[in-house]
């Protein structure tokens, strides 16, 4: 199995990617907000959400074989958050810079495109464990 095939790899990508992701928003919001143009609460409140998803994350990768329905959900919830960040931009509900916008959608290309490798690595109905 080649490694982006390997479901538990890719999950486990995902919880460090986000990790890092988490602890750079929360430990430099204050930073950020004004270089890229969005609000600090946003950042801040982005960095907390996930780091209950880090841990969602870490736990399905550290399963020797991870539940279908929670990669099923890891799948749907990365396509959402790649959505939202999406949207966030085209509502005007914020308005920010060039970095802004650059950030918002490099980080929400990641989590569509990290989403759609877990998809592919999904094994069929009896491959993986249900939930």
């Amino acid at each position: 199995m080649t490694l982006l095939r390997n479901v538990r790899v890719l999950l486990g990508v995902d919880a460090a990617v986000c990790a890092v992701g988490a602890v750079g928003l929360l430990v430099a919001a204050g930073a950020l907000a004004p270089a890229t143009g969005l609000p600090e609460g946003l950042l801040r409140g982005a960095g907390l959400v996930l780091v209950p998803w880090v841990a969602f994350l870490a736990w399905c990768a550290s399963r020797a074989v991870p539940p279908r329905r929670a990669v099923l959900a890891v799948v749907v919830l990365n396509l959402l958050w790649a959505a939202d960040s999406v949207l966030l931009l085209a509502t005007g509900w914020v308005s920010p810079n060039g970095a802004g916008v650059a950030l918002v959608l490099v980080q929400a290309a990641m989590g569509a495109g990290i989403a759609g490798l877990q998809a592919l690595a999904l094994p069929p109905a009896g491959g993986l464990q249900r939930a």
